[in-house]
């Protein structure tokens, strides 16, 4: 074998290596993030139950929450967004282990949790 086809496939091995780990790396972010806003809507949920008239404190807390998270961390903090990941963790948490992995990037679980029948939801998950 010639030296420059030997260096091609070393050099397509590198860069397929590389592909893979970005690819992995995408992966590990999207359920990361996915499984972080599972928790914050757990979270929004007890802090709006804490013996809260729900309705009225709740707009608040998710109002003020949305600013602070915005200027802390930049844009995908709007007041709709949370009240997303409120829905998410009340849609999933009757049907989904918390410590289970979630395996889909967020823009599918928006569209998935506006299916109310459990077993269609589970079908289109997979």
């Amino acid at each position: 074998m010639s030296g420059l086809k030997k260096s091609n496939i070393f050099i397509d091995k590198v860069a397929q290596l590389l592909a893979q780990a970005r690819k992995s790396v995408v992966q590990s972010v999207n359920q990361t993030m996915v499984q972080t806003y599972f928790e914050i809507g757990r979270m929004i949920v007890d802090e709006e139950q804490g013996g809260h008239d729900r309705a009225e404190y709740g707009k608040q807390i998710l109002k003020e929450l949305s600013i602070k998270l915005t200027i802390d961390f930049g844009k995908g903090f709007s007041q709709r967004n949370l009240e997303q990941m409120r829905q998410f963790y009340l849609v999933y948490s009757k049907t989904q282990a918390v410590s289970a992995e979630f395996k889909l990037s967020w823009s599918h679980y928006l569209i998935l949790m506006r299916i109310d029948n459990v077993d269609e939801r589970k079908f289109y998950e997979v």
